[in-house]
């Protein structure tokens, strides 16, 4: 059984279509495509081998570097969400309790809304105080900036 070059370059497009599913990166889906591009030209015009090297290397390279950031950005999706920043602000300026003591150089304890969070303070707060949630006071939105009320 004699394998057609444009039934070859759709295995080889398959191929590299199982690695994307492996491996992170999002970078052989685009010779997946040139693969693809390179099987649907030789299934419509007979050319050598070496034109079908370079229409693959062209199209996979060209297609890699105008489209991977663009599909990056539509695939992989935003680290935060807005509705975890409304989350977040929502408890900006609401009142809490402090759970443990918070002292200038210790991170302590509140409760706001029936969850537990990490506090700061510029003053030393004692357990079962109450007070104003100020700001966000790290990145990963897990600790609040508190002041007595």
């Amino acid at each position: 059984m004699i394998l057609s070059s444009s039934l070859i370059w759709f295995l080889v497009g398959v191929a590299f279509l199982i690695a994307e599913l492996f491996l992170p990166g999002f970078i052989l889906i685009f010779f997946t495509a040139g693969c693809w591009i390179v099987a649907l030209v030789t299934w419509l015009f007979n050319i050598e081998l070496t034109s079908q090297i370079l229409i693959f290397i062209v199209s996979s390279l060209t297609l890699l570097f105008t489209l991977r950031k663009y599909s990056l950005n539509i695939f992989k999706g935003k680290t935060r969400d807005i509705i975890d920043d409304h989350y977040m602000d929502s408890k900006i300026g609401k009142t809490a309790i402090v759970t443990k003591t918070i002292t200038t150089n210790m991170p302590g304890e509140i409760k706001v809304l029936g969850s537990f969070w990490r506090a700061i303070a510029e003053v030393e707060i004692e357990e079962g105080q109450s007070v104003l949630i100020e700001s966000q006071a790290s990145e990963d939105g897990l600790t609040f900036k508190v002041k007595p009320v």
